[in-house]
């Protein structure tokens, strides 16, 4: 029997509230994140990420008593990142009640960090984010995708998706995999917020690359994105924010869909 596909609601915290913009820019108040965290485990939500999205540029620490306050509403699995740099951030925020830590920026900047977080807590706890944005492949000597608008790359983004990188994202998935990422989380920054569904080229991609599970995100706006991103994509896993704050599609509609359809979810 197939694993399950998972359901995994996001909230961007920035200062505390839930927030969520398009493309990552122009961001707009959607509610508090306790709130919202009870509604989603109440809803049947397989999982929860918390990302706080402006630790990192604004170099701070994650804030712990929002997570404390999430972790004591939720019966779900529960993921924390934003602002992590160290073993000593992950312990932290896995002491406040997460079960898994995400990094991004911090894992770029420190590929070995991956590691030493993965030999402290094990590999199932370790996420390594990806914000990853679309570039035409001039240079095709770089790993490229054929896609309906020729050849592209993804390139990675840090601090948010303010900062490119120069790093290409499938070459940074396979590197992130041998030292101990235990899942990804990738998230389009050109389809983020669009609702015009997910990156289905960037998800396959990363999807056939690696040999440890995917999270897609950036673009659901309906079910029948996730049934994409799950059957053409190949995700594990697909993470939505606007289709849920704003109670477009509520999560048991998604999964009821998927469920007709004949994806194997959870209950």
């Amino acid at each position: 029997m197939p694993l399950a596909k998972r359901i995994i609601p996001c909230l961007d915290v920035d200062h505390g509230k839930v927030v969520k913009g398009i493309n990552f820019v122009n961001l707009k108040s959607a509610g508090d994140p306790v709130k919202l965290a009870r509604q989603y485990s109440n809803q049947g939500a397989d999982e929860l990420v918390f990302l706080d999205i402006t630790a990192s540029s604004e170099k701070r620490d994650l804030l712990r008593e929002v997570v404390e306050r999430v972790a004591k509403t939720v019966r779900i699995p529960f993921t924390v990142g934003g602002g992590i740099r160290n073993v000593s951030d992950a312990r932290l925020i896995l002491c406040s009640g997460a079960d898994k830590v995400s990094v991004n920026t911090a894992a770029v900047e420190d590929p070995d960090l991956i590691t030493n977080l993965a030999d402290v807590f094990g590999q199932q706890c370790i996420v390594v984010a990806i914000d990853a944005k679309r570039r035409k492949a001039d240079n095709l000597t770089t790993s490229f995708v054929e896609t309906d608008e020729g050849p592209v790359w993804f390139e990675v983004t840090t601090y948010g998706g303010r900062k490119p990188t120069g790093i290409n994202a499938i070459d940074w998935a396979k590197q992130a995999a041998k030292l101990g990422a235990g899942e990804f989380l990738l998230t389009s920054m050109d389809k983020d917020g669009t609702k015009d569904g997910y990156d289905i080229d960037l998800t396959k991609i990363i999807s056939e690359s690696v040999r440890v599970p995917v999270i897609a995100s950036g673009g659901a706006g309906k079910p029948e994105h996730f049934l994409e991103v799950f059957s053409i994509g190949k995700a594990d896993a697909a993470l939505a924010a606007s289709v849920f704050h704003y109670n477009n599609y509520p999560i048991p509609i998604v999964k009821q869909f998927l469920q007709t359809q004949g994806v194997t979810i959870r209950p």
